[in-house]
């Protein structure tokens, strides 16, 4: 796996920032970039187990089945993948897993002056850089509106 890294400078408090990222109804609204149906179900608790999903056009449920290895509020957020979501169950060995499991998306905050900068460290497979690398910006800064309302 590649360690990919994304920053953003968003001229609000990390608490609103990390509110507004994470929050149930706000998630959705800038993770849309990467999937229009894009939620999770689950909570950011350390050793939460999280599902990230979306509706495919068949209108299967699939994502990603994950657990929270670390939450310090408005600080960092560490998110270890070990599993797929595929039309509702769990996978989580076998071929679909094994070249990305165990792979970190990591938010960290960092606030001075009332700007926050977040960080994003994601681990992915080649195959998937280049739709990082066009995506995530896009969606970080559709965060930057959200939380600069």
């Amino acid at each position: 796996m590649e360690r990919l890294q994304y920053k953003i400078d968003i001229n609000a408090p990390a608490a609103k920032v990390t509110e507004l990222m994470l929050g149930k109804d706000t998630y959705k609204l800038w993770t849309a970039e990467f999937e229009p149906t894009s939620d999770f179900e689950g909570s950011w608790g350390k050793g939460d187990k999280i599902y990230f999903t979306g509706i495919d056009e068949e209108g299967k449920k699939g994502g990603m089945v994950s657990e929270i290895a670390e939450h310090i509020p408005h600080r960092f957020v560490s998110i270890r993948h070990y599993g797929i979501l595929d039309d509702g169950k769990e996978i989580t060995e076998g071929e679909q897993v094994e070249k990305w499991a165990g792979g970190f998306e990591n938010y960290t905050y960092e606030e001075k002056d009332g700007v926050t900068t977040v960080t994003v460290d994601l681990d992915t497979t080649p195959d998937f850089i280049a739709y990082f690398d066009k995506t995530y910006p896009k969606a970080l800064n559709r965060l930057k509106e959200i939380c600069e309302k």
